[in-house]
């Protein structure tokens, strides 16, 4: 039987994911798209959020389920780890600078290969 402040990590850790979803669901806006990047627009921002829940879902069975991070990303994993945690996002918050405006289209394309990349391995490093 679970004691009261596994309980509340496990509900804390619930509400955590949905808080940091819904701040990156309002900050994307998915359902705002361009007109002239219909599709590369709509790729960019799914596969960001679909990233992004399965990464707050493998955070959370790390931490809470499987006794912390490091024990599941050990070694040369967690720095792998680390590179995926922040390369997405950093390609997220990038695409509004001035100098990717005219190769907007690209680079919508290539961050969402980096997207689903990122997904394939964050999968593979917790599962194997």
């Amino acid at each position: 039987m679970a004691n009261f402040n596994e309980i509340l990590n496990h509900i804390l850790g619930v509400v955590f994911i949905v808080i940091v979803f819904a701040l990156a669901y309002a900050y994307l806006k998915p359902h705002q798209l361009h007109k002239r990047r219909l599709v590369s627009t709509l790729l960019l921002k799914g596969s960001y959020l679909f990233y992004l829940l399965i990464l707050l879902i493998i955070i959370y069975m790390s931490a809470l389920v499987n006794g912390g991070l490091e024990k599941v990303f050990f070694g040369i994993e967690f720095f792998a780890f680390l590179l995926v945690l922040f390369v997405p996002t950093i390609g997220i918050f990038a695409r509004k600078l001035g100098q990717f405006a005219k190769k907007r289209e690209g680079y919508n394309y290539f961050f969402t290969i980096v997207n689903v990349l990122s997904v394939v391995a964050l999968l593979v490093m917790y599962f194997i």
